[in-house]
Formats: structure tokens, sequence, C-alpha cells
């Protein structure tokens, strides 16, 4: 399974707390079933607790996602800053969710080299 966050998810997540452990143990969570939506076309919401919040307070991630294969964390949000996305956002995301799943390892090689993902990896 590898992991990847887009740059401006990793902006995000920087400012508000995310790290790289926090989404590391997302991803362990959805390997093993604990989905929080599966909105179709590979694109999938996991809430995410930070800071000592409980999930339900938390930060919503959006991910395009296949099992045991890759995850992209690729949208975030408050709860308290929005309800959800729109259709037309949803839309964009089950397309962005397709292109990125289908990178080939030298895309994704390519596409970290520029800066446009980071692969997000344990410090272990």
């Amino acid at each position: 399974m590898r992991i990847f966050k887009n740059r401006p998810f990793s902006k995000w997540a920087s400012k508000e707390g995310l790290n790289d452990a926090l989404l590391l143990a997302a991803v362990d969570e959805m390997e093993r079933g604990l989905i929080d939506a599966n909105l179709g076309g590979h694109v999938v919401k996991k809430r995410v607790a930070v800071g000592g919040q409980g999930k339900s307070g938390g930060m919503r991630t959006l991910l395009a996602y296949r099992v045991g294969d890759k995850a992209f964390f690729v949208y975030g949000f408050a709860k308290s800053a929005r309800a959800n996305i729109s259709a037309d956002e949803l839309r964009a995301l089950k397309y962005l969710a397709k292109e990125l799943l289908s990178y080939s390892d030298r895309a994704l090689a390519k596409a970290i080299k520029s800066g446009a993902l980071i692969e997000v990896k344990s410090d272990e």
C-alpha cells in the first residue's frame, strides 16, 4: 500500500495539525474496513481526530482510494467549516481519483519529483 498527499492537501494538513502519523493511521483503519463514507468512483471520506478532539469534531479528509493498492489524500476540511462537498466537487474528485489511481510507478515518481505529490511514509 502506497500513500500520497497532493501539495494543496499537504499545506492544509500542516496548518490544521494533521501529521503523517495521523494520515497513516487513517489509511490503516480504512484497510481494516473503517471507512466513513464511500462516495463512489474510488472517492472516500475519512474522519481524522486532531489535537485530542474526537473524530466527530475533527477533520474530514477525502481520498482517492483503492484497497490494498494506493491512497491519495486530495482534499480536507474541518466539520465546522462546511458540512460537505457539492455535487460538482464530487464529480471533479471522481475524475481526479480515476487519474491518480491509474498512475504507473514511473508517473508517480515524476509527480513526486515535481512536488505535485508527496509520499506519506512512516518514520520507523
